[in-house]
């Protein structure tokens, strides 16, 4: 391990454009991991990207050659579930997103409702489509409460820049 970092007690690191790009793991990424799992050293993978689980984020990590514990890995779909379960328990919720974001929300106790939602809640997809964004709209100005699971307008990928959560 490098002499600076041996002395600290826990690491904090992004994942999306700092370990990976897409499919595609970055260099000095495995070795960096790989020490702090020799070192038994705390630390927390995070990322903005609420599409995975952290299961499935542990499967990328194995198909890298690393072996990373699911609860190493925390995502903006996990931050999203804690808040609104903390603002509205047992609520219900409109999504636009992919099975990371709907497992963490049904984790926290919400259900999910096309019709009289709490919330409005967009996550990254692949999967943006008229219909949905216009069901959305319609849900908020009938009173459900938006709610982007993070504040990027632009994430990395292996093409380059692409459109994220707040630029929809």
């Amino acid at each position: 391990m490098i002499p600076e970092l041996a002395s600290k007690k826990g690491f904090i690191c992004d994942m999306d454009g700092v370990l990976y790009h897409g499919n595609r793991l970055l260099e000095g990424a495995a070795q960096f991991i790989d020490s702090l799992l020799r070192n038994d050293k705390k630390f927390l993978l995070l990322t903005n990207n609420s599409m995975y689980s952290r299961r499935d984020l542990r499967q990328r990590f194995l198909r890298f050659g690393i072996d990373v514990p699911e609860t190493n890995f925390y995502t903006s779909a996990l931050a999203t579930a804690r808040f609104l379960a903390s603002q509205c328990p047992n609520g219900k919720a409109y999504v636009i997103g992919e099975s990371g974001l709907l497992n963490a929300l049904y984790d926290a106790g919400f259900s999910m409702d096309e019709h009289s939602p709490d919330y409005v809640v967009v996550g990254e997809t692949h999967s943006y489509s008229y219909d949905k964004i216009v069901k959305a709209v319609n849900l908020v100005l009938k009173g459900a409460r938006l709610i982007g699971t993070n504040p990027d307008l632009t994430g990395p990928s292996e093409e380059g820049i692409v459109p994220a959560c707040k630029a929809f």
